[in-house]
């Protein structure tokens, strides 16, 4: 059955492959994105996520079934917390009176093997208190960790609120990945440097033959997107070629 989903980060990496996977199978999306997409919105800004809200709301009055919260960017800078974390919050709770209306409504966010990392807990604490200028302050003092820190929080936050009244209480699933290294316009730059080429191997060893492409993770965001059993929520799905069960063996 087709559905109508919102996929936010839709025009690159991971999320243009999902919205051209759901367009394919017949769905219809509606993508944001900085620019090139459906719905233009700037996601670290509180002004741009109420106006890409409001926009959705208006494209999509009777309801949408799937919301796909995949906009991200990874920069040692405060605004990775901005887009990675608050800006998909904003975009699930925004949309979640949207999801409410659908006969079998899934939302995911696309969190990350990072969360695992150890970084800086105050910047996590500081987003899961919902002090976004607090959250900033302190990555901007030690910035080196902002993209995991910003997963750690989001990993976090998506645990709770799954369980929620308002989220698996009315009846939507919500529940997450976990990437692994994808090669996507995101993660080019890292691969152009040989000592993050090494620190990437050191972080994310595979047992696969290969890094990921955005189209192999796409199938498992739609699978998420249109699971018909409620009975799967809250779960953060790693999708990495090994690499979680390689540096945590003893945990599941």
């Amino acid at each position: 059955m087709a559905r109508t989903i919102v996929i936010t980060g839709a025009a690159s990496g991971i999320g243009k492959a999902t919205a051209e996977l759901c367009r394919k199978a017949g769905d219809t999306v509606i993508g944001v994105d900085l620019a090139g997409t459906d719905v233009a919105a700037d996601l670290s800004k509180v002004e741009g996520r109420a106006a890409m809200i409001a926009e959705v709301h208006r494209m999509a009055p009777g309801g949408i079934d799937g919301l796909l919260a995949g906009a991200g960017i990874s920069r040692p800078e405060a605004i990775t917390v901005a887009v990675n974390y608050y800006g998909a919050i904003a975009t699930l709770e925004g949309l979640r009176p949207l999801l409410a209306k659908s006969a079998s409504p899934r939302a995911v966010a696309i969190c990350s093997t990072a969360a695992i990392l150890q970084g800086n807990d105050d910047v996590v604490a500081a987003c899961l208190a919902g002090n976004e200028p607090a959250a900033l302050a302190s990555c901007a003092a030690a910035p080196t960790s902002a993209y995991l820190d910003s997963k750690k929080a989001l990993s976090l936050w998506l645990r709770s609120a799954a369980v929620r009244p308002e989220w698996a209480g009315a009846g939507i699933s919500l529940n997450g990945i976990g990437p692994g290294v994808v090669l996507s316009p995101m993660t080019a730059p890292l691969f152009e440097d040989p000592v993050m080429v090494a620190v990437v191997e050191q972080s994310n060893p595979i047992v696969t033959k290969a890094y990921a492409q955005p189209e192999e993770i796409a199938e498992v965001l739609r699978f998420l997107l249109t699971v018909q059993t409620p009975y799967l929520l809250g779960q953060i799905l790693f999708v990495d070629g090994g690499s979680d069960a390689l540096l945590r063996p003893a945990q599941f």
